[in-house]
């Protein structure tokens, strides 16, 4: 079995779990995820815990209880305290606004860009170089992220561009004549 699903997810307080037919749903103070089971997973709620085991011996049963423990403490954690990503805009004249629920950035095109947020995400700018995105679902605070970042990459020269705030660009030596 995985080494992961022996340890049971705890649920804090202000967070509730339910299972019915084959998905389990976590309500909290930020929000309610749910997740879709697979059947090779066997799960059980008692006393405030989340118990994973695999319903066979097979190899996909044992890494999908893992997998599925992984996500449902996820889960818990967005519902509860949120996930945020912060990204920093480098460059000259590239700028970030946020204004309800649409990030308005200047990334050096003759047009500025506008991504719409979905539900649930929330986008702020502290200062004009600076972005946060937070939401309760890790995943789609990541992919949110992903393609605001994927409208103008840093590039290796002078590293130019939209980079998670934790992220080091390696910056080429340019080209001797």
């Amino acid at each position: 079995m995985s080494r992961v699903a022996r340890i049971p997810v705890t649920l804090p307080k202000g967070a509730e779990a339910t299972l019915a037919s084959g998905v389990l749903s976590i309500k909290g103070p930020l929000g309610v995820l749910s997740q879709t089971l697979h059947p090779q997973v066997k799960i059980s709620i008692a006393e405030g815990q989340i118990s994973f085991a695999a319903a066979d011996e097979t190899r996909q049963a044992k890494a999908l209880s893992g997998t599925f423990r992984a996500l449902t403490n996820n889960m818990v954690v967005g519902v509860t305290k949120g996930f945020e990503r912060k990204l920093s805009l480098v460059g000259v004249g590239y700028k970030a606004t946020a204004k309800g629920d649409t990030l308005d950035l200047a990334l050096g095109y003759s047009h500025p860009v506008v991504h719409k947020m979905p539900a649930g995400i929330t986008v702020a700018t502290p200062s004009p170089t600076e972005i946060v995105i937070k939401g309760a679902d890790k995943q789609r605070v990541g992919q949110i992220a992903a393609e605001v970042r994927a409208y103008r990459p840093p590039e290796p020269y002078k590293g130019k561009g939209v980079r998670y705030a934790d992220e080091v660009v390696v910056i080429k030596e340019t080209k001797k004549k």
